[in-house]
């Protein structure tokens, strides 16, 4: 184990799943906020789609083509729900929900047609399903680490334009601030935080490392800077602890590792957390009670 820990290639690799679950957990908040978490779920499974055309047009896996095809399926994705809840009657979360079953489904037609056609060059594909960080080389590497890099100055560099597009978007119409550009921006880091991940977590699975490490910070605190920061620490710790335990297996999937240990995160936060975590709430109940029953004491010894 420590022979393969110690291999300048495996370290990449959890510099980079840790690069990932920091990024993943900073655009988490933004999807918290603003209450879009099954947006990241319906948009990791419209990627798979873009993954399997662009290695069907190439004939090759290269990571950089691969994302590129699965930024634009995802994109489209996001347009396709956007399209539907403006001009039918069906509200957002049942788009989302249509629209991550339907390209989900095209994607595993087309993976399917992949693993006939191909006589060897399609192994490694199903990776893209439940995450294969293992399965990366140094360019793959090289590729993740540059674009989560983009992610986190983006949010970094807009960091005032954020709170405002959040938390108070008609104040950010007065000040001239463009909603739709903040959108159109949102959607685009949503989905690059989402592409670079899908080879190390898997489709499937790149949502939670969105929604959890969010979800368990805000047990911690209430300042928005607080919880980007906290989400940040709990995606990357995720991310690294998640890889070294698929690391020490063979061929064990990254994916469900990274997921578990978030889940772990939660469940801590959830339970020991002093926003409104489950342990503070059972002391200030019994606390409430003990002075409501020492009040009601008083007044009959009065009466």
């Amino acid at each position: 184990m420590w022979s393969l820990l110690i291999t300048s290639n495996t370290q990449w690799v959890f510099f980079s799943t840790m690069m990932l679950g920091i990024a993943a957990g900073v655009i988490g908040c933004l999807s918290y906020w603003k209450r879009q978490n099954l947006m990241s779920d319906a948009l990791s499974h419209a990627a798979l789609p873009g993954v399997v055309i662009a290695f069907l047009l190439i004939g090759e896996k290269n990571l950089l083509v691969l994302v590129i095809g699965a930024a634009v399926s995802a994109i489209i994705g996001a347009f396709s729900i956007q399209w539907i809840t403006t001009w039918s009657r069906i509200s957002e979360d049942a788009a989302m929900g249509m629209i991550l079953a339907v390209f989900y489904g095209l994607g595993i037609m087309l993976l399917t047609i992949a693993n006939r056609s191909f006589g060897g060059n399609q192994s490694g594909l199903d990776s893209f399903i439940y995450g294969q960080a293992a399965s990366m080389v140094k360019s793959d590497v090289m590729t993740m680490l540059v674009l989560a890099f983009v992610v986190l100055l983006v949010v970094f560099l807009a960091y005032k334009e954020w709170k405002i597009f959040l938390f108070d978007p008609q104040f950010a119409k007065g000040i001239g601030l463009s909603i739709r550009g903040m959108s159109i921006l949102y959607t685009s880091v949503l989905v690059i935080a989402i592409v670079i991940g899908i080879q190390a977590v898997g489709v499937i699975l790149m949502a939670a490392l969105l929604i959890i490490p969010a979800v368990s910070a805000r047990y911690w605190t209430q300042s928005f800077r607080m919880m980007l920061m906290l989400s940040a620490l709990f995606g990357g710790v995720s991310g690294l602890f998640g890889t070294l335990i698929s690391a020490t297996g063979k061929s064990l999937p990254t994916g469900p590792f990274i997921v578990v240990v978030a889940a772990a995160i939660f469940i801590i936060s959830l339970i020991l957390g002093k926003e409104q975590g489950v342990l503070l709430h059972y002391f200030q109940l019994r606390m409430q009670r003990k002075k409501a029953n020492a009040i009601g004491t008083k007044e009959r010894s009065i009466t």
